[in-house]
């Protein structure tokens, strides 16, 4: 089947057997480098904070707010142009991007040349998410999109697992510089590997065919923004992200500051225990809506609302466990449970959606869930650490700053519910 994308152009024949599922790992491959770019900084805290001498708070804006601010801005204008050009030319020249920036943080002596290179990444990572969404949706029907969006997702927790651990061994023999650049290298042999091989698909083909541009192209964030099954959907994904990136971005740190592990051990085991329940949460959650969704339209919100709700207890005795073998095995709860919301809430944007706003739809929903949640996660658990440090010490203050994340966990799941109800409503099913 051959047809012509919105931009002019036209697109190559698309195989719809097998080859959408080369497509989907090579998603999946681009999407692991793309959050392994993102994590790094946060496996390496504890080096680059004593080499830069920088305090938590600092550490929290850039692995957050820095980074947040130029992904989540930029994101927008790249998602209305890949609505309108080829969409695997736009990641592809974004995984150059940001891999370039990555080993540009290998140089870094201060934390203005760490500052600046970060920004780059987020500007860099801003054109790899919103536009894969859009090319799975068009290789695969509404009815398989919720599952296959869970699968690309899967890059979240390899992402996680691959980073702290070639990170972690890179960092420990080489220093934390040569894993900066080391990781920059991979990025730009995969970009235009991932360019050759990939095809850009018909784009609405399961749609009975895009609809044409016409009007204001900013009226799709006007669209997006005035249905509030979309609106709270994004705004649940914001605060639930929140709790998650606050866990991500210091457990690490507290794992090596104040329960006693060593960088070499936090690369294997606590990589290890993050890949494995992060990639178990996001294909179940992706597995769970598919099936309870069709006839129970609020279980794409009810699932990351239980599963956010049931990581709490599980957050509270990691901080309190006496080793860190324990404390790891805690951890393991809220790195499952806090993965289920990313899947339900794309599978919702996505068929929600006509085929021509898809990628800045996906744009606007990672725009309020990386402003809120990786802005904010970090940068309030690094700001409660020093908050605490003068009155409890290093170690106790960052467990302190991290049960600071208890009552939004309860905040949460209450939005959740509340997206749910608007998302019944709207699709005007059982719920």
């Amino acid at each position: 089947m051959s047809t012509s994308v919105d931009s002019g152009e036209t697109a190559a024949p698309v195989k719809v057997g097998p080859y959408r599922y080369y497509v989907l790992a090579a998603l999946l491959v681009v999407y692991t480098l793309n959050f392994l770019d993102r994590q790094f900084l946060t496996v390496l805290q504890e080096p680059v904070k004593k080499a830069l001498h920088l305090s938590d708070t600092a550490l929290g804006s850039l692995t957050g707010l820095y980074f947040a601010l130029f992904y989540t801005v930029i994101g927008i204008p790249v998602g209305l142009l890949a609505d309108r050009v080829n969409r695997v030319r736009v990641v592809s020249g974004a995984a150059a991007l940001w891999s370039f920036f990555t080993a540009a943080c290998g140089f870094a002596t201060s934390f203005l040349t760490l500052a600046i290179p970060r920004m780059g990444v987020g500007v860099g990572e801003a054109g790899g998410a919103p536009p894969s969404y859009s090319i799975i949706s068009d290789y695969f029907p509404p009815r398989e999109r919720g599952t296959a969006l869970a699968i690309f997702s899967l890059g979240v927790p390899f992402g996680t697992m691959f980073g702290a651990m070639s990170g972690g061994y890179i960092a420990a023999h080489y220093g934390w510089q040569a894993a900066f650049k080391a990781l920059g290298v991979v990025g730009l042999v995969i970009a235009p590997i991932f360019y050759l091989t990939v095809r850009e698909p018909p784009r609405g083909r399961f749609d009975g065919g895009a609809s044409p541009h016409t009007g204001n192209p900013l009226a799709a964030i006007g669209l997006f923004f005035g249905r509030p099954m979309l609106a709270l959907t994004a705004l649940g994904c914001g605060v639930t992200a929140f709790v998650g990136y606050g866990l991500l971005g210091w457990t690490p740190s507290l794992l090596m500051r104040a329960k006693g592990m060593s960088l070499p051990q936090v690369a294997l085991y606590y990589g290890l225990m993050s890949g494995v329940t992060g990639a178990l949460g996001t294909w179940l959650s992706g597995v769970l809506v598919d099936r309870l969704g069709h006839m129970r339209p609020r279980a794409y919100a009810m699932v990351p609302a239980v599963s956010i709700l049931l990581s709490l207890p599980f957050m509270v005795a990691a901080v309190y466990a006496p080793t860190w073998q324990l404390s790891l095995l805690c951890f393991a709860g809220p790195a499952l449970l806090n993965n289920m919301y990313l899947a339900p809430a794309l599978a919702v944007v996505q068929n929600a959606v006509p085929a021509h706003q898809r990628v800045v739809s996906g744009a606007l929903l990672l725009f309020v869930l990386n402003l809120v949640g990786l802005g904010g996660g970090p940068l309030f658990v690094g700001f409660m650490s020093d908050h605490f440090k003068p009155m409890f010490g290093a170690a106790k203050g960052l467990e302190y700053g991290m049960l600071s994340l208890a009552p939004v966990f309860v905040l949460a799941f209450l939005v959740q519910c509340v997206a749910g109800h608007f998302i019944a409503k709207e699709l005007k099913l059982p719920s």
